[in-house]
């Protein structure tokens, strides 16, 4: 299989921060794991770069990449400082060439919640940041958690200084280390981290004046449960998430944690949950597709923090359903990569189906069956798909076999 020619090859450089959600066609790795920092992690992804390309993924989304107090990187100290556990400034950039080179874009993990400092200031607190770039004092934290700025416009993330985006001087320091990984150090594409913290206007003001090609954001809260499983209707999850990417003008994404939610029980004999009262899917994905990052898996759900894991038997139920459905498609590291040769295979087979019957972000959906065995539907009218141990397939001559597996089968026309 040659390599995918993708709307913008070769416009890395291009400033038109729409263009990439309006095609609708992105297919996403998330490119590491929570161990990913104890293996030399950019040397082994440099590696990985052709057979990414080759797969048909548009975009990599990286671990933060800037010094950081964890070696995950998620505790950021010196944004400016590009040396960090999965390796040093020069395999970053390295890496990050190789993948213009392929054609794939590079997405940073921009952690701007929390930032941890590193001297004692007011309350004896480390809320300054002497010595390092940026050396913001106490009035860059809220007053939440221990600063002299204003009040968090989002919830806490406990235990660290949280930046106040309120602060002119604060936003004016983020913007230009946002325009510096785009424009210096060549990451395209954005996500940002714990994205309930801090209000979705700063967003809209980051990816306003960055202008990276593709943002999304995590909006992660709890699912609706009652007291014998999860609720059927997650409207008002949905809606939450929907407000949040509204509130960024709608030019950020959002991972779908409402699909994943319901699609993790679905695939457990409960299918008549991907099909909403309204007769659509029931998550993010149903109500606004081309906002919707769908996902199985991340580095906080799976992996060895296993938080909210995919159930590790039907994940090739899971991928063929969010690969042949509307939304942007996100696949994690660990599937494509640790769990054998024959998942990776299947899913590049998927990823291959979706771009041949030109499926993408927006394309029409009608759910021809969702009963607790079985989950059929339509997809952009040229290809067809059944979950479940159910025995189904479509009615016509014109349906062919694409492609199938443990509890899955594709068609196309």
């Amino acid at each position: 299989m040659g390599y995918y020619n993708n709307v913008f090859d070769g416009c890395n450089d291009q400033t038109d921060i729409g263009a990439v959600m309006r095609d609708g066609r992105e297919v996403i790795l998330q490119a590491y794991n929570w161990e990913s920092h104890k293996h030399d992690w950019y040397r082994n992804l440099d590696g990985k770069v052709p057979d990414i390309a080759k797969s048909g993924f548009t975009s990599a989304w990286l671990p933060p990449p800037s010094q950081s107090l964890a070696s995950e990187g998620y505790l950021p100290q010196d944004l400016y400082s590009l040396n960090s556990a999965y390796g040093s400034e020069h395999l970053l950039k390295s890496l990050l060439g190789k993948m213009k080179q392929y054609k794939v874009r590079a997405m940073a993990d921009i952690v701007i919640n929390h930032r941890v400092g590193t001297t004692r200031g007011h309350g004896g607190m480390y809320n300054r940041y002497d010595g390092i770039s940026l050396p913001w004092d106490e009035h860059a934290v809220t007053s939440c958690t221990g600063g002299l700025g204003n009040r968090s416009t989002g919830d806490n993330f406990n235990g660290v200084p949280n930046v106040d985006h309120t602060q002119h001087f604060v936003r004016k320091d983020i913007i230009g280390w946002l325009r510096w990984l785009r424009n210096t150090v060549g990451f395209q594409d954005f996500r940002f981290d714990f994205a309930r913290g801090y209000s979705a206007q700063y967003v809209k003001e980051y990816i306003g004046a960055a202008k990276p090609l593709f943002s999304v954001g995590e909006c992660w809260d709890s699912c609706n449960y009652n007291g014998h499983g999860l609720d059927y209707n997650q409207d008002s999850h949905r809606q939450r998430i929907i407000n949040w990417i509204d509130a960024t003008g709608q030019l950020s994404a959002a991972f779908d944690f409402t699909t994943k939610g319901i699609l993790q029980e679905a695939v457990k004999g409960q299918y008549w949950r991907l099909c909403d009262a309204q007769g659509k899917p029931p998550g993010v994905m149903g109500w606004w597709p081309s906002r919707a990052v769908t996902f199985l898996d991340n580095h906080d759900t799976g992996s060895t923090q296993a938080h909210w894991p995919f159930p590790s038997h039907h994940i090739m139920e899971g991928y063929a359903y969010i690969l042949t459905h509307p939304g942007i498609p996100s696949v994690f590291y660990d599937h494509f990569y640790d769990w054998g040769s024959s998942i990776h295979d299947q899913i590049v087979k998927l990823i291959d189906v979706r771009r041949r019957q030109d499926i993408h972000s927006r394309s029409r959906i009608r759910v021809l069956e969702a009963k607790s065995n079985l989950y059929a539907a339509i997809v952009g009218e040229k290809l067809c798909m059944k979950l479940g141990d159910a025995s189904w397939c479509p009615s016509g001559r014109e349906w062919t076999l694409a492609t199938s597996g443990h509890r899955y089968a594709v068609w196309h026309k």
